[in-house]
């Protein structure tokens, strides 16, 4: 599974509002790609979490499934 498909599988799993969850690929520096999540403004904490343990869990996991991919991925959250 790649990083992508991670993100696509497990994000709309965390919020209430599926429908509302948009991710975008954007380059960033040293040829890595962003995924860059946008989600509704009540769903805000759920990705984020407490002191930030669900975003920094999907960095992490999202990184280790772009091991196996070119490039190495990352992941923002966006307002």
């Amino acid at each position: 599974m790649g990083s992508r498909a991670f993100i696509d599988y497990v994000l709309p799993h965390l919020v209430d509002h599926p429908d509302d969850v948009e991710i975008t690929e954007s380059e960033g520096d040293n040829d890595h790609v962003v995924y860059e999540i946008s989600v509704h403004p009540e769903d805000m904490g759920k990705v984020i979490g407490k002191r930030g343990r669900i975003i920094r869990s999907l960095r992490t996991l999202t990184r280790a499934a772009s091991q196996g991919e070119d490039r190495p991925a990352s992941v923002e959250v966006v307002d």
